[in-house]
């Protein structure tokens, strides 16, 4: 089970002898690993509780697929242009922080439907977010926030190979990232497609998925965030942004 430290969570000296050793170890197999900060590091060294060998090999696999998955690899960015169709059926958006200081992403999985979805720019798409969210995350945390919005959700949206392959980047090639997430407005129909993902989640990422009721959701908000930061949406002030060149 990964490190269960939370925020950023201060690293203590012994830690960071093994942020250093683990960037040793995977340096060593590949150079590329050099591009990889020491944040970044220590977030793959936790979410192996800290054993260096199996921290080594996560981090191999990750600086290897980066290389292929985005141009410029550990230091590049997805570009806008190969998330065009996805971006403009405005399946997710960003919305202010948490009262732990964490930045919120929204998404709609009932603008995404299987029928007319391309897998390889749907894996585009979530790189892109998880990039985009992790870029906003403060000095001093790791983590952001996650609020799921099913409302309308249907069988026109279910597409468990996109779900599962959204959940395997994540937990693969974004350690340590996701802090909570809040499924809300979930309809009964959707536990079905639930529980064909739910093997596919490790038992740490489980943990952070939390299902909030409806007639919950509002003081649920207001714990989790102030005032200022509940979205409109949801009755609260803050408007969402899209996910544009902004």
């Amino acid at each position: 089970m990964a490190s269960s430290v939370g925020g950023g969570g201060d690293a203590g000296e012994g830690e960071w002898l093994k942020v250093a050793e683990l960037k040793a170890m995977a340096e060593a197999q590949d150079p590329h690993v050099k591009e990889v900060d020491n944040m970044t590091l220590r977030r793959f060294l936790r979410a192996r509780d800290h054993d260096v060998g199996k921290a080594s090999a996560m981090l191999l696999k990750y600086v290897a697929w980066r290389r292929e998955a985005v141009p410029g690899g550990v230091g590049g960015v997805m570009p806008t242009d190969l998330v065009r169709t996805e971006l403009s059926q405005d399946k997710a958006r960003m919305g202010g922080v948490d009262r732990a200081g964490r930045p919120v992403l929204l998404v709609f999985p009932a603008r995404h439907f299987s029928a007319d979805r391309d897998m390889a720019e749907h894996k585009r798409l979530v790189v892109y977010l998880l990039d985009r969210i992790s870029a906003r995350i403060p000095r001093g945390q790791d983590k952001f926030m996650c609020i799921v919005d099913l409302k309308g959700w249907g069988y026109a949206n279910s597409d468990v190979r996109a779900y599962i392959a959204a959940i395997e980047i994540m937990q693969s090639y974004y350690p340590e990232r996701l802090g909570k997430a809040l499924m809300v407005h979930v309809p009964y129909i959707f536990m079905k497609a639930w529980k064909m993902v739910y093997p596919f989640i490790d038992t740490n990422t489980r943990d952070k998925f939390v299902f909030v009721d409806d007639n919950n959701l509002e003081e649920t908000l207001q714990r989790e965030m102030d005032e200022s930061q509940v979205p409109e949406m949801y009755g609260g002030k803050l408007p969402t942004v899209p996910l544009t060149d902004d």
